[in-house]
């Protein structure tokens, strides 16, 4: 059933972006007079579809839901009736062949900037920026950075979430210049800002690998003090197997005092099958206990501990000082979508040189396992999860299909601008050479995006 609900999820968030990339080439081929056969969803055999009885149009379904195409008439891959000549794609000028092949990735930008517009426009209360706590031994720590000072920018771009600090620290990954940090102090006015230079060389060389970019930075946001108390263990949790009760409070693990649930799964999470010795009150006794947490993964592949058991304290009280309403109007939301699509865009061409040089992990690549659980997890938890998920995913297409491979969108326009200069195309012998490099280039990549995902799994 989670399967089905899964590939359901993938279906629901890819299919419609890769439908709408489609239809990009698909219009703008109509538009500059080309002739198109068949618009395409997916590949390999039809499973349905319709003719056209005007155009002539094929348009299908196909089996292999991992993208689509439109074919268009083109001398290089049949005979073409002399009166159709002038509706052939090969005939047409390289500028017309670059707007037909870059419609597709610019359909993916539109899509993501207009989910973000419309998730910038809805009201959202999140935490303030306000640093609730520093980690020891990180560059927070090392900067000094007082807890209580509202985070008003990052390396001087302004930020008003901690989603937008997350991106700003995901984006210096890999490099070793320090971050500059502007904070505001509660009872400061916006004149008095502050700004602190943090170390970041041991963090962004990948030595808190596993960890998100705030929590391998070092300052969290808020966090409410739940009382270690456990309230209810998994049947087959290390919890309950290794002796540990409902209603024990937990006191220390490794002789490390605990006082709030949150510091307590933060160790537990950090140690995968690593054997700890926790204290707890039982009946205002203490109890020695060792528990060894299951070895988990996340959707990116990172390990994490796991004992199966949960809190007794469920309700949250957020002080008014650390809640904040985050709305924009519709002009400045959508201002705001431009920047966070060129932020992400950016972070992630930078990410994928990165990759290639060795800086980052070939492990953070994803591939399309990965992408339907986090699809199917987008809907676990709300519609404004489920269009951020589409925009980043959607954006990622788009980065990734201008790539200049050949194979890709990108290659394509490369070899008309080629053309464009020349004034004449490649010889079809380069071009198809150039293909076949780019097939290869794309499967290794694929491999490697599926084979992350499969460790992932395991």
């Amino acid at each position: 059933m989670t399967f089905l609900l899964t590939l359901l999820a993938a279906i629901f968030v890819l299919g419609p972006l890769i439908a709408l990339h489609e239809w990009g080439h698909y219009i703008v081929a109509r538009l500059c007079g080309v002739k198109v056969l068949t618009y395409s969803i997916g590949f390999g055999p039809k499973l349905t579809g319709w003719t056209s009885k005007r155009s002539g149009i094929d348009y299908r379904i196909s089996m292999l839901p991992l993208g689509g195409y439109v074919k268009m008439l083109d001398e290089r891959e049949g005979e073409v009736a002399k009166d159709e000549q002038h509706l052939a794609f090969n005939r047409q000028h390289p500028l017309k062949k670059i707007a037909i092949v870059a419609a597709g990735p610019i359909m993916n930008f539109i899509i993501a900037i207009g989910l973000f517009w419309v998730l910038f426009m809805t009201p959202s209360e999140q935490l303030a920026t306000n640093i609730g706590q520093v980690l020891p031994d990180t560059p927070a720590a090392m900067a000094q950075l007082p807890v209580g000072d509202k985070v008003v920018a990052i390396d001087s771009h302004e930020v008003q979430t901690w989603e937008e600090i997350n991106y700003r620290l995901a984006g210096r990954m890999g490099e070793t210049e320090s971050v500059s940090v502007t904070l505001q102090s509660p009872s400061a006015s916006v004149e008095n800002l502050k700004t602190y230079q943090a170390t970041v060389t041991s963090f962004m060389q990948g030595d808190a690998q596993g960890k998100d970019p705030i929590s391998s930075f070092g300052m969290l946001p808020w966090q409410p003090q739940i009382a270690p108390v456990i309230g209810g263990l998994s049947a087959d949790g290390a919890a309950i197997l290794q002796g540990l009760q409902v209603g024990d409070r937990i006191t220390a693990i490794n002789d490390t005092p605990v006082t709030d649930w949150i510091s307590a799964t933060r160790i537990i999470r950090d140690s995968p099958e690593v054997l700890l010795n926790f204290t707890v009150l039982r009946d205002d006794k203490p109890v020695q206990l060792q528990i060894m947490p299951q070895g988990k993964k996340d959707n990116l592949g990172n390990d994490y501990g796991q004992i199966g058991a949960m809190v007794a304290q469920t309700e949250i009280n957020i002080p008014d000082a650390y809640r904040t309403t985050v709305v924009y109007g519709p002009g400045e939301a959508l201002i705001k979508s431009f920047e966070k699509t060129e932020q992400l865009a950016v972070m992630t061409v930078s990410s994928m040189g990165k990759m290639l040089s060795g800086t980052i992990g070939l492990d953070n690549l994803s591939g399309p396992i990965t992408i339907a659980k986090v699809a199917k997890q987008s809907f676990d938890i709300s519609w404004e999860m489920v269009l951020s998920t589409a925009a980043l995913i959607s954006l990622s297409l788009a980065v990734l299909n201008l790539l200049p491979i050949p194979i890709l969108d990108g290659g394509h326009i490369v070899y008309y601008l080629i053309e464009l200069i020349r004034g004449k195309p490649l010889s079809e012998g380069i071009q198809i050479a150039g293909l076949n490099i780019g097939l290869l280039l794309l499967a290794g990549f694929m491999v490697l995006a599926i084979g992350n995902d499969i460790s992932r799994l395991f």
